[in-house]
């Protein structure tokens, strides 16, 4: 269960400030490259819709907040290719074996409670050879400013539907059973606590964990 606070008002204020300019290039970075079949996970208002590539034929939605799709209706109308919500938690993905070509999280591996067990998920719906991309802010290698995200992590985490400031990304990703074929870092702009950057594009290994 979210609650009121979690389904209703949380998902308006995180449509609000993601719209923001400023995160656009960072989402058309995450989302060149992709065609076919594609499962979004966060999929929240619909933010990423107009920077797909037109190589894109079919989208899943998954998103743990359903208000996102009213928020998202306008977006989806627009979309040159269907869009179908399939569920809500990407630690269970309601999609076959090799069912996507590509997996894409945008600001969402940081309030997923089980990020190891959606990983292990993403590598199971994706076909062979398809790829994982990302953009997630996370731990800062500013010692300093790492040591202020431990702190106040467990207050964001309550106002922020779970968000982890602290972790690691390609860490995580890494011991998920990925092989990253491309990574960059780089701050948004905004106080360092929360703009840290993690880009990249991950490959499933053969008999990872």
């Amino acid at each position: 269960m979210m609650g009121f606070y979690g389904d209703r008002i949380l998902p308006r204020v995180v449509n609000w400030f993601m719209a923001g300019e400023d995160f656009v290039p960072h989402r058309k970075d995450c989302l060149a490259g992709l065609e076919g079949e594609v499962l979004e996970i966060g999929f929240g208002s619909g933010l990423n819709l107009p920077h797909y590539p037109p190589g894109v034929r079919k989208l899943y939605a998954l998103d743990p907040a359903t208000l996102g799709r009213r928020l998202a209706a306008a977006r989806i109308a627009a979309c040159p290719f269907p869009v179908e919500f399939v569920g809500l938690s990407a630690e269970a993905i309601p999609l076959t074996d090799a069912a996507v070509d590509a997996v894409v999280s945008t600001w969402t591996l940081c309030t997923v409670p089980d990020p190891a067990k959606a990983l292990g998920e993403i590598r199971r719906v994706l076909r062979p050879g398809g790829r994982f991309h990302f953009v997630e802010h996370g731990r800062s290698p500013e010692e300093k400013i790492a040591r202020w995200q431990d702190r106040l992590t467990p207050f964001h985490k309550m106002m922020g539907g779970g968000c982890h400031l602290n972790r690691k990304i390609d860490a995580i990703v890494l011991d998920a059973g990925f092989e990253l074929e491309r990574l960059e870092n780089v701050h948004m702009k905004g106080p360092k606590i929360g703009t840290y950057l993690y880009k990249g594009v991950a490959v499933s290994q053969p008999g990872g964990s």
